[in-house]
């Protein structure tokens, strides 16, 4: 692998202004209430937070989304939210980023999934979800699919990020790909265990360490581990490239007749790794779509990923972060 050097990062992310990434999947919206402690509840042994403000921020499928956005990448996001607060304040968080929502509204009282995370003194005290995660109806299926359709036309790549809330349904994984594979566009998948049989056929996978060890019913204890887990899910999925993210151990990216990349860690201090497999994922799929080798793109979104962990809440990296990140690893 040639490491990657900062001019050709920023040549990456240049021709990758405008491209069209298409996100489908479990659209969330993060909600953050910020505070301090300075006692214990007289009621129960638990801290109580002092409120001083709250921020809401896109999740899952929209994070992905705003993480393209915020490369200067185009993006498109289909995906299933409740009539209520959440679901209007997801609306406006897509409209003041810029990203155009497809977004299918149900009406049967299933509300947007909405993660509230207590932060004092820059620690998560407590998260409270608020979701339903069955398989979303086929009503609501019918509807997200012609979207997709729809938006599919000038998009460079799609993402399917699955986050096991109900909207990656056997029936929607299918036709996405197929519709995909039509046109030619890649699909890159961010999966979760239990839907791994729905990802056969994705251009490249994206799961973490303990995704892969589940998937593929092998323990990684070693380097030889690691290349056995990661052989036996691309014979699994029938995929291109499985992208093994490692934490502090960075990333190995495998292909079926092609030598191993691992990509070392690009983080200097981690904070918080909200989000940060949205930010590897958008990274991936917009240098895809600007025509960057995989190589050049897993060392870009590892540095995209350096970026997102050293800030607090769901963050994103912007294509100058990126480039100063791309330019420590190699300097």
């Amino acid at each position: 692998m040639s490491p990657l050097s900062a001019g050709r990062a920023a040549a990456i992310l240049r021709r990758a202004r405008d491209r069209r990434i298409l996100v489908v999947g479990d659209v969330m919206l993060d909600e953050f209430v910020w505070g301090r402690v300075s006692r214990v509840s007289p009621e129960a042994p638990v801290p109580v937070v002092e409120v001083s403000h709250q921020t809401f921020h896109l999740g899952g499928a929209a994070n992905v989304a705003a993480n393209v956005r915020a490369l200067g990448g185009a993006a498109t996001v289909a995906g299933v939210v409740g009539q209520d607060l959440a679901g209007s304040r997801v609306r406006e968080e897509l409209s003041e980023a810029g990203i155009e929502a497809s977004l299918a509204a149900s009406d049967t009282g299933r509300p947007t999934t909405l993660k509230t995370r207590i932060i004092a003194h820059s620690q998560q005290v407590v998260r409270a979800d608020r979701e339903r995660s069955d398989d979303i109806p086929r009503a609501l299926e019918d509807d997200l699919l012609a979207r997709v359709g729809k938006a599919l036309p000038g998009t460079g790549a799609v993402v399917l990020s699955d986050y096991q809330k109900g909207v990656v349904t056997p029936r929607l994984a299918r036709a996405v790909f197929l519709a995909a594979r039509r046109r030619g566009i890649p699909v890159l998948v961010d999966p979760k265990v239990r839907h791994f049989g729905l990802y056969r056929g994705a251009w490249l996978v994206t799961p973490n360490q303990l995704e892969a060890e589940q998937a593929s019913g092998l323990r990684i204890r070693s380097p030889q581990d690691l290349a056995a887990a990661a052989a036996r899910l691309l014979a699994q999925l029938r995929s291109e490239a499985v992208l093994i993210t490692r934490g502090e151990h960075g990333m190995s990216l495998f292909r079926a007749g092609r030598r191993a990349v691992h990509i070392p860690a690009a983080a200097r201090e981690v904070y918080d790794v909200t989000g940060a497999g949205d930010t590897v994922i958008a990274t991936l799929a917009l240098a895809v779509a600007a025509r960057a080798s995989l190589d050049q793109a897993a060392q870009l979104a590892n540095a995209a990923a350096g970026v997102v962990v050293a800030k607090i809440g769901t963050a994103i990296a912007s294509p100058e972060e990126v480039v100063a990140a791309v330019e420590r690893m190699s300097a």
